[in-house]
């Protein structure tokens, strides 16, 4: 399976759900909604990793590609941290705060997969230009996932 769009990564898909589950609960809560500073957190951080995925995406290299994915990683991490805040603040109930929490594991996971992917097709790669110098194409924002 080639993808050739962002929008065609499950993780982004998945990071999509987040960002939506995230402003959901914050529209519930008019106590979340007046805390400016934990509510902006919240959002940006969900935003991160959904953005850069798209933005590590239209990188020129699987090796930029990675970089941007781990700092969805790490965004992930972070918004599983402001909910924790917000649950200790009784902004959102235990249940809704562990949906977020699984959700943005979920997210992770399958950017984590994909960072494994990427590694080990990077190293397929260059196996094969040293032993094939002439096999190179050049495959710009296309991944195979059949490989």
């Amino acid at each position: 399976m080639k993808i050739t769009r962002f929008e065609e990564l499950d993780c982004w898909v998945e990071a999509r759900k987040l960002v939506n589950m995230v402003y959901a609960v914050i529209r519930k809560d008019r106590s979340f909604q007046n805390d400016c500073r934990l509510k902006d957190q919240g959002i940006g951080a969900a935003i991160s990793i959904m953005g850069n995925i798209a933005e590590g995406f239209a990188r020129r290299s699987s090796k930029e590609f990675i970089q941007f994915l781990f700092i969805s990683v790490s965004s992930a991490a972070e918004l599983q941290s402001h909910m924790y805040v917000a649950c200790d603040q009784n902004y959102v109930s235990q249940q809704l705060f562990q949906e977020i929490y699984d959700q943005a594991g979920k997210t992770s996971r399958l950017i984590s997969r994909l960072i494994t992917y990427l590694r080990n097709n990077e190293r397929k790669y260059k196996q094969n230009k040293k032993t094939n110098p002439r096999n190179q194409r050049n495959q710009r924002n296309t991944y195979d996932f059949n490989q």
